[in-house]
């Protein structure tokens, strides 16, 4: 029995993907990258705003024509499947089954199913987490790995659909999290990805209070784990100690990704964060004194009901000024069922794009002028892969360039390095996303 699986949206997403593969090879399921040559075909779909629905309809449909082959059984889970269930079954004959967010651990049961014939729907709880025992596939290089340490969300922004998919935050506890680290050290994992909708919150569900700084002292024990990066943390619970951990301790990436939304205190009200522009340039002062050298990741939304051009010139304008080094833009995403969707004034989709251009414009050359500043200057690198086309170029990310969303480093004349490896460079020139260096080492 062979089995085809396309995983779609974020890294929160591609683990619950990791614990599918990993219970059906448990279950002695072979897995293969062609299509063509699978009895089951599963697709774990992302929601989270229009384009990302329309790319997992897209993609079931293409995995759909397989059905007229080998394929047997063409299963959706994840995000598109907990928010409309048995619409995808009425809708798209060709899906037998669909299993929400809170039922990946169902995988075998819904092949079991379909495979007899049956088309099923499982839904289950939503707050539900995978622990260090779960079967784990990983697809990830073996030198890097994404750790969900809360799944859910309590916060509720009024434009994110997030709670409605996921459900309410479920932390690990730190002992479970810390077993699942020194599992991967010693399967070679040198960069640990902290990953969950909020890491700031988490811990406040089993704990009463945040306790990543806790979790975080516990993880750097860990030998043979070099980098620690902490990925999708909100400025709200960005503690001063928090900071200080990662000002001292030389294992936690000077990496902060902090999304922001937006700097119009209208706006960021409208949206129901809990911030101001106020707050915000306080805490990016204090990042800033406290860690030296951090690099600063965000992303905001252009085009937000009521979004004036004030509010937007007051964007950016904040840009600006706080020349953050990594920023993502999006266009609303106008979502059903959440607080955002009735509200007045939609933005145009015209008006939204001009926008979002003109954001990435600036952004664009604030990148570049950062990067540019960097030449000269010495980093270490982890070695991801050599170019095909130019053999003596390996390319790879410093501490400042989380996996597959930031840019890479492109090292010179090396023909020594490679993947996993560490390696300390000069760097030669800065661009927009990238850098170009030379091995010093």
């Amino acid at each position: 029995m062979k089995a085809g699986f396309v995983s779609l949206g974020c890294a929160k997403n591609l683990i619950d993907t990791e614990v599918m593969l990993g219970i059906m090879q448990k279950h002695g399921i072979e897995l293969t990258a062609n299509p063509a040559d699978a009895d089951i075909l599963i697709v774990n779909t992302c929601a989270f705003i229009l384009s990302a629905k329309e790319e997992s309809i897209t993609t079931i449909l293409n995995l759909a024509e397989y059905k007229d082959g080998k394929c047997r059984s063409l299963i959706v889970a994840g995000c598109l499947g907990q928010l409309y269930k048995e619409n995808l079954l009425e809708e798209m004959p060709e899906v037998d089954a669909v299993i929400g967010t809170g039922a990946w651990n169902r995988i075998m049961e819904a092949i079991e199913e379909t495979l007899s014939g049956r088309r099923v729907i499982l839904i289950g709880e939503r707050e539900i987490i995978y622990d260090a025992k779960t079967p784990r596939l990983r697809t990830t290089p073996d030198y890097t790995a994404y750790v969900k340490i809360a799944e859910g969300c309590n916060n509720r922004c009024s434009f994110c659909s997030i709670p409605l998919i996921r459900g309410r935050q479920i932390s690990r506890p730190i002992e479970d999290i810390k077993l699942e680290v020194e599992r991967l050290a010693a399967q070679g994992v040198k960069e640990i990805n902290l990953i969950a909708q909020d890491t700031t919150a988490y811990g406040t569900d089993i704990y009463g209070k945040p306790q990543l700084v806790e979790l975080l002292r516990e993880l750097v024990k860990v030998e043979k784990i070099r980098w620690i990066r902490i990925l999708y943390a909100y400025p709200r619970r960005f503690s001063d100690e928090l900071i200080d951990l990662i000002a001292s301790e030389e294992k936690i990436c000077k990496y902060v990704d902090l999304p922001l939304q937006h700097a119009s205190d209208k706006i960021l009200k409208l949206m129901n964060r809990p911030d101001n522009r106020e707050s915000i340039e306080t805490l990016l002062k204090k990042i800033r004194e406290k860690i030296p050298n951090v690099t600063i990741r965000s992303t905001f939304i252009v085009g937000f009901p009521g979004e004036t051009d004030e509010d937007f010139m007051e964007l950016k304008n904040f840009l600006q000024e706080q020349r953050l080094d990594k920023v993502g833009i999006f266009t609303y995403s106008r979502e059903e069922d959440t607080a955002a969707y009735d509200l007045p004034d939609q933005i145009s989709e015209e008006v939204m794009q001009e926008r979002y251009h003109e954001l990435m414009s600036l952004q664009s050359l604030i990148s570049q002028e950062i990067n540019e500043s960097l030449e000269g200057q010495e980093l270490e690198v982890l070695i991801e892969n050599r170019d095909e086309e130019v053999p003596e170029v390996v390319a790879g990310r410093s501490y400042r360039d989380a996996p597959e969303v930031d840019g890479l480093v492109y090292i010179e004349n090396d023909g020594r390095s490679k993947a996993g490896d560490i390696v300390r460079v000069k760097v030669l020139a800065g661009f927009v996303y990238d850098i170009a260096a030379e091995r010093i080492d």
